[in-house]
């Protein structure tokens, strides 16, 4: 891993959905490592924790609750990380079952449209605003035996673009990074077989790792970005082929 990048995010307030553990964790880490005191919004939050809250970005009211608490907490709100998802199965779209192919489109593109929905008012009162949607190069490829995966990741694309161009004129920036595997516990339920698989298809023959995500996002979150918006950025390791 090279060195990591030092930012300045003193006195601001970042949400990080999904922040619990694997990427969105040490996207949570560096964003705070930085200065910004960091509210993660996760089915599994620690309550015990300050700014951490239970939330299900699948449910209009959770979200609302909790940016809602988070601005009467700390007056603020100044990025949002939309992190949180759920891969579902791998199965052929012949027989995904109906319900689950629901749920994910509910949870990785539905939830994104409601996080973004809620929390751009607020972002909209400060003096700069920054959105990082975590999507998926499955989203551009296309994914194998993961057509609701795909679909959802492709729509928050798509959603990136669209948001990015009417908050172009403001001073909120909205990106999106499009990674390939990432080594997180995840691949740990999956066979040795299939990992090496995906390794093998990435030029630099390894994995990505959590940590050259945040720096990504960290990047994205700064003032150095400044003239990007609507974009996705590849984490690929040279695989992406547009």
């Amino acid at each position: 891993m090279t060195a990591s990048v030092h930012y300045d995010f003193s006195d601001q307030v970042a949400v990080v959905t999904g922040g619990r553990a694997g990427i969105g964790k040490a996207i949570a880490d560096k964003l705070a490592q930085a200065g910004a005191r960091v509210s993660i919004w996760d089915l599994n939050a620690d309550l015990s924790q300050p700014l951490q809250f239970q939330v299900d970005i699948a449910d209009p009211q959770s979200v609302q609750r909790a940016a809602q608490m988070l601005y009467e907490q700390t007056g603020r709100i100044d990025m949002l990380v939309n992190n949180a998802g759920y891969a579902g199965p791998t199965t052929p779209l012949w027989e995904y079952p109906a319900d689950i192919w629901q749920k994910i489109i509910d949870i990785n593109l539905v939830g994104v449209f409601t996080t973004c929905q809620v929390v751009v008012p607020y972002l909209l009162k400060q003096p700069q605003g920054r959105i990082v949607n975590i999507a998926s190069l499955a989203g551009k490829e296309g994914t194998a035996n993961a057509s609701a995966y795909s679909a959802a990741k492709a729509g928050v694309l798509a959603l990136t673009k669209s948001l990015g161009k009417e908050l172009a004129a403001s001073s909120v920036r909205v990106n999106a990074i499009a990674p390939a595997a990432i080594k997180t516990a995840l691949l740990e339920q999956m066979s040795p077989q299939h990992v090496q698989t995906m390794i093998d298809k990435s030029p630099m023959q390894r994995l990505g790792t959590v940590q050259e995500v945040a720096e990504m996002t960290a990047w994205l979150c700064s003032d150095a970005c400044s003239f990007n918006t609507g974009a996705v950025f590849d984490l690929s390791g040279g695989r992406a082929t547009y």
